[in-house]
């Protein structure tokens, strides 16, 4: 009975250790993942140019972006009915700060946030922004921060930013006023 109590704990230890290198293997993918999306995005639109014509001519799989000075919301509320605590914000922003910074001339994987209330999109010089952000023709209100802070994906298709988006509409108040206090 020892030597299997023995034997199950090796195994425990062992599951843990390999549980911890699939979680560290999946942080390690997600960081690296803006090549992958790219040469993904490659693969996809090479792949649509080859489409048969009855595949083209399927409706598409997702909505419309909506239009550049349109900030509906998915869940329908508004900004203006939200006041964002900048100190909260802050915390907040610490799931932005692996891929953005606050700081003047700062690009990290995504470019610096430094004065993005009131820039348009795809400006920040050294960034190699996505076609579809550099062509969104959207200037970065805190409106429609608040409505691509929701689902960035939605807002841009084709963005190179994987963030899912804070569901929670009080936090995303409460990362622009973080956002327009380091400008």
């Amino acid at each position: 009975m020892e030597s299997f109590d023995m034997m199950q704990s090796g195994s425990t230890t062992r599951f843990g250790q390999l549980a911890l290198c699939v979680a560290a293997s999946a942080l390690a993918l997600a960081a690296c993942s803006q090549e992958s999306a790219q040469e993904a995005d490659t693969q996809v639109a090479a792949a649509n140019e080859t489409a048969a014509p009855a595949e083209a001519a399927a409706p598409a799989a997702t909505a419309p972006a909506p239009a550049a000075d349109n900030t509906d919301t998915i869940s329908g509320v508004k900004f203006a009915a939200y006041t964002g605590d900048a100190t909260k914000g802050k915390a907040d922003f610490a799931t932005c700060a692996a891929c953005h910074s606050v700081d003047a001339g700062v690009n990290k994987i995504g470019p610096s946030l430094h004065g993005i209330v009131g820039r348009k999109a795809g400006t920040v010089a050294g960034f190699a922004y996505s076609a579809a952000n550099k062509n969104s023709g959207i200037t970065w209100t805190p409106e429609k921060l608040f409505q691509y802070l929701e689902k960035p994906q939605r807002v841009v298709p084709g963005t190179k930013m994987i963030f899912p988006g804070f569901p929670d509409p009080q936090k995303r108040a409460d990362v622009i006023a973080y956002l327009q206090g380091n400008t």
